[in-house]
């Protein structure tokens, strides 16, 4: 069966567009730098950068609302930033430092945001899907239309978790958008080498949850596409699957050399499918910005991201006695 594609785009205004070219840009400069910066020796461990897939969580971040929650793996700087995260806090986090959103505990994997419902970076594989079905079914339980984005890749897609979550998730028809940022690559190998079915989406047809594969590439297509898993979770329909098909740049993470591709095909999605790019273009030929409007917006993100860079270069490390902080709860929540 062929898989069904999202071939609807939503009415956008310019100031939507523009703010769409605003939040993928900030991802793309600040992960930009957060390589630099790994490359002096100021972020430790791994990191796992986003430059490429920019356009898949602004997307849905768009059909997003307050109360709504979002969990991911380890490739997680642009969720923070799109969701609302201060970047200072997240480059503080990536350097270790006191005034990170972990208190410089956590690095680039693993750090959370409460205010913002980001319930982290997690470094094992898939084990965050069945945390978000978690999630959901929280909101489920208080009745409301929250809704919970669980990401993952393509990768973890094969993993066996993944599927008991799928079948927890259709039957108690949790409110949770099962998003697979499908790069094509995993950790380094192929999805045409690692996964039986060409359409992941449509595993989710054994459970009997709807979904779709989704251009990643097209910030549009994205957003029509989460308008659509968005609404039937909020009406009380169970979980949605959503295959985005996008790309990274850089390697699976900052020490990988990405051998197992060539530099054509990587240059060949720069020059053609760029997300960036495709809306930089609508602006300007829809006569909704100037060059020099994109250019003034750069210049602000540079400075954001610059001074990010500062603030966490200026941070403190954190104290030896943090070491025995945010252990177990020290308070019960009085939600009912």
């Amino acid at each position: 069966m062929a898989a069904r594609k999202t071939t609807k785009k939503p009415n956008v205004s310019a100031d939507e567009l523009k703010a769409y070219y605003h939040d993928m840009l900030l991802i793309r400069r600040f992960e930009e730098k957060a390589g630099q910066l790994y490359g002096m020796g100021l972020i430790g461990g791994f990191c796992h950068l986003y430059i490429g897939q920019e356009a898949v969580v602004v997307g849905l971040e768009a059909t997003a609302k307050d109360g709504d929650s979002r969990i991911t793996t380890y490739r997680d700087h642009g969720h923070m930033l799109a969701c609302g995260m201060d970047p200072n806090g997240v480059m503080a986090e990536l350097t270790g430092r006191e005034d990170g959103y972990s208190k410089g505990k956590g690095g680039s994997m693993h750090m959370f945001s409460k205010d913002k419902r980001f319930y982290g970076g997690h470094g094992i594989v898939g084990a965050n899907v069945p945390l978000g079905a978690g999630l959901a079914f929280a909101d489920k339980y208080k009745g409301n239309d929250n809704v919970t984005f669980t990401y993952f890749g393509d990768g973890a897609a094969n993993q066996g978790q993944v599927y008991e979550t799928f079948n927890m998730a259709a039957l108690w028809q949790l409110p949770c958008i099962f998003v697979i940022e499908n790069n094509q690559y995993a950790m380094g190998t192929s999805q045409q080498r690692s996964t039986s079915s060409a359409e992941i989406w449509e595993r989710g047809k054994a459970f009997g949850i709807p979904g779709e594969a989704v251009d990643g590439m097209d910030v549009l297509a994205v957003k029509a596409a989460g308008e659509t898993a968005v609404a039937h979770c909020r009406s009380g329909k169970g979980p949605y699957i959503l295959e985005i098909k996008t790309y990274r740049y850089r390697g699976h993470s900052m020490s990988d050399p990405a051998k197992y591709r060539t530099r054509e095909e990587v240059q060949k999605m720069r020059d053609e499918r760029d997300p960036i790019e495709a809306v930089r273009t609508l602006l300007l030929q829809g006569e909704h910005a100037t060059e020099e409007d994109l250019k003034a917006i750069d210049k602000k993100i540079k400075d954001v991201v610059n001074e990010s860079a500062e603030f966490a270069k200026n941070s403190p490390e954190p104290a030896l006695d943090e070491l025995w902080t945010d252990i177990y709860a020290t308070e019960i929540p009085q939600e009912a």
